[in-house]
């Protein structure tokens, strides 16, 4: 059974400071407490697009799980709807994206 993760994009804020503010000291934290099944947890944050515009998106989270089974329930716990809530209140730029993807990985 392939490994799929939960991808959050959060639309740039308007107001950066007081969003990274929130992110990395309430909702990061939140997010490794209460989420459960998870096995990894990376938080991005885009610089730019690759032609050197500003991006649509200003951070990316990537929560991993072993299986579909256990993102869903994760999904539907309390821990996983408080941080899905918190999710939505923090971002100030409009909803966030929530999309749920396969991964295939290729290390070389």
């Amino acid at each position: 059974m392939p490994a799929v993760k939960l991808i959050v994009a959060y639309p740039t804020p308007t107001d950066i400071e007081a969003f990274e503010k929130r992110y990395v000291e309430e909702h990061v934290p939140m997010a490794v407490e209460k989420l459960g099944g998870k096995t990894k947890l990376v938080a991005t944050k885009i610089l730019s697009m690759a032609d050197g515009s500003d991006a649509p998106y200003y951070r990316v989270a990537d929560v991993h799980f072993p299986s579909m089974e256990a993102l869903n329930a994760c999904a539907v716990s309390q821990g996983g709807q408080e941080t899905i809530a918190h999710a939505i209140e923090i971002s100030s730029g409009g909803p966030p994206l929530f999309m749920v993807a396969e991964e295939e990985v290729f290390e070389f």
